[in-house]
């Protein structure tokens, strides 16, 4: 029997698991690394670590598959965008690791649209600027620690890093770096002058070169081989962004349909053979498929929020499940089927990583009264987020000359029956979810199938391996109920507006 492994970096989850040719999960092994909060806006993790959890979580998928390590093909990998990864050249990482939810380098993106910078941007690699992408980051560590770029060598994205260790060689693969404002998306290269105009042109040769989701990137090391129990020589591909991966899993490899994944961040993308680039969407990267862009729009408010609430405001209930061996999501889903569309529940905005409408907004719960129940509570935090979808979603139709037959669900509400008939009724639109247990490791699958060339394209790799389950679709009374409900969401939005700065400056003391 054949076999692929997935990796899979998340914020501060790490994953990997075993795929079949048909695309069957054969196991899956995940490990949890500490997100590291030194101050407010700041999100790190230490790059060792999370070096060691990849190794535990391949030694483990090993151990608990009980396969014959010679029987896996190839190896990709997959992580989250933008971030910030970096190599010193004394041959270790230069410093923590810097996740995706980091907020430190928001003034510089308020300072680049001031002054014109990010249209000039904007014209080279189609994206708008955000505080967590690479540019910004560097930009911050130039005039704040200067010290750690002085001895850079290499400047990697997550997966990228990743690929790095188990290979001992460096690159950068293309719709991470594409996605980082560090790639002039029309000529599908470097650009000097995007680096000038954020003033890193410095660090142009510590970028590494460029290679494609499904080129061979090297092969597991001897060393590797002994930390992991893989077999030395194992191909691995290039690998790509994560929302890629899901997609793929997601079988959106056509025009036709939107994608979204419910997970810390909110991502809504779909594929499209032409860059958007009115400024009307915040992001335009390449896709994993030849000849295609993903056209993205995101923020870090989706089921993250929904985490947050159940470890922090449902403790009681998070040991009592575990006492009797249920699940704490499951009993969540209880809660919120118990009301209907139409029940007078709190608005919640899904901000407390980010926002996706102001830089300094924060989450919150408006209206809430004395007749309020857990219940009324947590189905509000599955409406807000599945709003904060809405709010992306309605700006990606907004650039489209054709309808979409329906979309893809992917992560953590794709698990949910009752979220993902909210989702149906809030988008208007028909859901389908994916099969899959873990899209990322299962689109990292898919492309070390045709990187081994055991498939010839991805598409052939996505009709063997990606199942759609259930379809939930808009239930009318349900749509008129959250027409009104998602009009206020909005109202509450600009009305709120004035004061998050306020806000921001008691944050900063």
């Amino acid at each position: 029997m054949k076999y692929y492994l997935g990796l899979d970096n998340g914020g501060t989850s790490t994953k990997a698991s075993l795929f079949t040719p048909d695309g069957k999960e054969v196991c899956t092994a995940s490990t949890d690394t500490k997100m590291i909060t030194s101050k407010p806006g700041f999100t790190e993790r230490d790059m060792d670590e999370m070096w060691e959890a990849n190794c535990k979580v391949i030694r483990n998928v090993i151990s608990k598959s009980g396969i014959d390590t010679h029987d896996i093909a190839s190896i990709a990998c997959c992580g989250h965008g933008k971030g910030l990864y970096l190599w010193d050249k004394s041959g270790k990482p230069a410093r923590n690791g810097i996740i995706s939810t980091d907020r430190r380098a928001q003034q510089y993106v308020d300072r680049w649209v001031a002054d014109g910078t990010e249209q000039k941007v904007f014209e080279r690699s189609c994206q708008h600027i955000m505080a967590c992408q690479p540019v910004a980051l560097l930009a911050w560590l130039k005039d704040n620690e200067p010290e750690t770029l002085e001895n850079v060598q290499w400047v990697f994205e997550c997966k990228d890093y990743v690929r790095f260790r188990l290979t001992g060689e460096a690159y950068a693969e293309k719709t991470d770096y594409s996605g980082a404002n560090l790639m002039n998306l029309h000529t599908q290269t470097y650009d000097a002058e995007l680096l000038r105009l954020f003033g890193l042109e410095d660090l142009m040769s510590a970028l590494p070169p460029l290679k494609g989701s499904f080129d061979v990137c090297g092969s597991i090391t001897e060393e590797v081989a002994s930390l992991t129990g893989l077999q030395e020589g194992t191909p691995v591909a290039g690998g790509m962004f994560d929302i890629d991966a899901c997609a793929l899993a997601a079988d959106v490899t056509d025009e036709d349909h939107v994608c979204m994944i419910a997970g810390t961040w909110s991502i809504n993308e779909y594929i499209k053979k032409e860059p958007v680039t009115d400024g009307k969407v915040l992001m335009n990267s390449l896709f994993c498929m030849p000849g295609y862009y993903l056209i993205e729009e995101s923020s870090a408010t989706s089921a993250g929020n929904n985490e947050w609430f159940i470890q922090t405001l449902m403790p009681e209930l998070v040991q009592q499940c575990r006492a009797e061996g249920t699940n704490i999501y499951k009993k969540g889903d209880e809660l919120v089927e118990s009301l209907s569309a139409s029940d007078f529940c709190p608005t919640f905005f899904p901000f407390l990583m980010a926002s996706n409408v102001n830089p300094d907004a924060l989450g919150c719960f408006v209206g809430l009264s004395n007749y309020h129940t857990r219940a009324h509570i947590l189905r509000s935090v599955y409406e807000g987020i599945a709003f904060s979808h809405k709010y992306h979603l309605d700006k990606l139709l907004a650039t489209r000359d054709t309808p979409v037959k329906s979309i893809h669900l992917a992560g953590g509400a794709a698990h949910s029956k009752i979220w993902t008939q909210i989702f149906a009724d809030v988008m208007q639109l028909d859901i389908e979810t994916v099969e899959a247990n873990e899209t990322g490791t299962l689109g990292c699958a898919m492309a070390a199938s045709v990187a081994c060339g055991d498939n010839s394209d991805i598409r052939s790799a996505a009709k063997k391996m990606t199942k759609m389950s259930r379809i939930a679709k808009p239930v009318e009374e349900n749509v008129r109920a959250y027409e009104k409900k998602y009009a206020l969401y909005l109202k509450l939005i600009d009305a709120l507006d004035p004061v998050w700065k306020e806000y921001a400056a008691m944050q900063k003391g």
